[in-house]
């Protein structure tokens, strides 16, 4: 139990990368294949699946640096382990739909699981700062 909060922030920057390969797979579809001289010039130019994976790209990355901490600064305030770790699981599996949603352009559910994973990083926070 005691390794949960720090396998799931792991995972978290892990997920990071997930909705990368779906980028790369849509950039060498494109004419000329994967330009590796000019990446993110040629990411502008995605459209449908490629420019919705890019999104949910860029969107783990701004997600993770305040979970991270989170779990954190929860842990040192000595937040009980099993809130830190219930938090932390459910950060990740929303995060993972979240993921799927987005590339699948299912709009709602992507907003509905994006909320959810900002609650149980703002709990690990607020719980932190009262704990």
């Amino acid at each position: 139990m005691q390794y949960i909060p720090y396998i799931a922030i792991a995972v978290a920057y892990a997920l990071i990368y997930l909705p990368r390969q779906f980028v790369s797979y849509e950039m060498k579809k494109l004419a000329g294949g994967y330009n590796n001289k000019d990446p993110r010039g040629q990411q502008a130019q995605l459209e449908g699946r490629g420019r919705r994976a890019l999104a949910a790209h860029q969107n783990s990355i701004e997600a993770f640096a305040p979970f991270a901490a989170g779990v954190i600064v929860a842990i040192q305030r000595t937040v009980k382990l099993e809130v830190i770790a219930a938090l932390a699981i459910a950060f990740v599996v929303v995060r993972l739909g979240y993921i799927f949603a987005y590339i699948g352009d299912k709009a709602s559910l992507r907003s509905n699981l994006w909320g959810l994973g900002v609650a149980a990083t703002g709990a690990l926070m607020i719980l932190a700062a009262v704990g």
